[in-house]
């Protein structure tokens, strides 16, 4: 049986993304990624609140040491509370017309996002910005780097590019940020929708959102399909745990695309969503730098 799924905000996001529990106000933080906004949403009062950093945000993270970071522009940025955004870090030499793209911070407070390529090329990578500022490539020919997420015990990232249609799992080295040897945990199907971002839930199991669909899969640690909801919109982009006790499933979607006809049928086409779905999820980390 499918929870019930309420609009927690009618956004109207022209392409929402990125959600992640910020511990520090009770908020879910949340991007437009085309409108190059970060919102933050305080789901007591109902409140959202808007900060544009930059022309395009792929993805943001709070930070310990107060404010945000954000995956914008060419690289990674920190912004403060009232918006002023630093000096971007430059990921490096990438194809004209790459985006910077989903990202998460690991246990040990680095900030991981990837890029996604302009013409389809594996020309993209996924980055580590290290709490020093400095940034590494952690791996390459990759097409449009999305979802991230770690296991409970920190010992496995769980990464999705999108153009190739899954879900693959690295070994990971918590303390020193590294990755290991690589597999592929879930192929899906092209009738199922194009993989996104992802959330990893207290047992281990992922939550994939499935754009073009309507379609959120929970996906067990050995890549077996567990769960599935069903969200009143097709463009479902990605999802989190937030509220009291982490027990709140948020789902953002997007609006851009769809033509009148479409909009009219989706009147909450780049919602997000809220679905108490049974089991809890993991704390968000922050940006140590």
């Amino acid at each position: 049986m499918n929870p019930a799924v309420d609009v927690a905000l009618a956004a109207g996001a022209e392409l929402g993304e990125g959600p992640r529990w910020d511990p520090r106000h009770d908020e879910l933080l949340w991007v437009d990624c085309v409108r190059g906004q970060v919102h933050r949403f305080d789901p007591a009062t109902g409140r959202d609140a808007a900060l544009t950093v930059a022309d395009r945000v792929g993805a943001v993270a709070w930070r310990v040491a107060g404010g945000y970071v954000v995956a914008a522009g060419a690289g990674f940025a920190v912004v403060d509370a009232a918006g002023a955004v630093g000096a971007i870090v430059a990921v490096g030499p990438e194809p004209p017309g790459a985006v910077m793209n989903d990202g998460a911070c690991d246990a040990r407070g680095r900030f991981w996002a990837g890029t996604a390529s302009c013409d389809g090329r594996p020309t993209a990578g996924l980055y580590r910005l290290d709490a020093c500022g400095g940034v590494r490539r952690q791996v390459a020919q990759v097409r449009m780097s999305n979802g991230i997420g770690w296991s409970p015990d920190h010992t496995w990232m769980y990464h999705v590019d999108s153009a190739e249609r899954g879900i693959d799992v690295f070994a990971f080295d918590v303390d020193d940020g590294t990755l290991g040897a690589r597999r592929r945990l879930v192929d899906v199907a092209a009738g199922l929708g194009i993989p996104d971002g992802l959330t990893v839930d207290a047992d281990g199991c992922v939550w994939l959102a499935l754009w073009g669909s309507g379609r959120v899969h929970r996906y067990t640690p050995r890549g077996t399909l567990d769960r599935e909801l069903r969200v009143p919109v097709t463009q479902v982009t990605s999802c989190t745990f937030g509220g009291p006790g982490l027990e709140v499933l948020y789902v953002t979607s997007a609006r851009g695309g769809l033509d009148v006809d479409q909009r009219r049928a989706q009147p909450h086409a780049g919602a997000i969503f809220a679905v108490v779905p049974g089991v809890a999820g993991l704390p968000s980390h922050g940006y140590a730098g």
